[in-house]
């Protein structure tokens, strides 16, 4: 089944891809890599990136939307509340046969379990997260592993997704 494939990759991910420390400036530096990365492939993304709550990068690119920027809060927020990836949580519902707003009472204008924002972890706390809207939910997550593999100095092709 792909997405028992998946969510096992995604846990791996999660577990692997950890920073040492993370501030404005690499906030910075991750989100002009996801900026650069969506224009070589002429994709057009919203980015959000986020420490204790607070926005540290934002980019809307043309061809987005105002809702693009609401998907990528929806988004946060399920990670926030979780500390899971978007992605891993969609996945794990979607094999319950469930929804958030059915297993946990949760209003799907203020969440979605649908792939494109990742934890931040420094070790073992959850500082902050990394969002994106524009794409396929699969897409949309695996753009982030991809550039946070490079960041981190990971081997992308061990970790992503089949």
């Amino acid at each position: 089944m792909p997405t028992q494939r998946d969510s096992e990759r995604i846990a791996l991910q999660e577990q692997v891809l950890r920073f040492q420390q993370f501030d404005a400036d690499i906030a910075w530096d991750i989100g002009n890599r996801l900026r650069t990365k969506a224009l070589e492939r002429q994709q057009a993304i919203v980015i959000d990136i986020t420490l204790n709550h607070q926005l540290l990068f934002f980019c809307a690119m043309p061809k987005t939307a105002p809702d693009n920027a609401e998907w990528t809060r929806r988004k946060r927020n399920v990670v926030q509340r979780f500390h899971r990836s978007s992605y891993a949580i969609g996945l794990t519902l979607e094999r319950q046969g469930t929804t958030l707003a059915e297993k946990y009472g949760v209003a799907n204008v203020d969440f979605a379990a649908h792939g494109g924002c990742f934890p931040v972890f420094i070790q073992e706390a959850m500082v902050g997260t990394i969002a994106i809207s524009g794409l396929p939910q699969r897409a949309d997550h695996e753009l982030i592993v991809e550039v946070l593999a490079d960041s981190l100095g990971e081997n992308y092709a061990g970790l992503k997704l089949d």
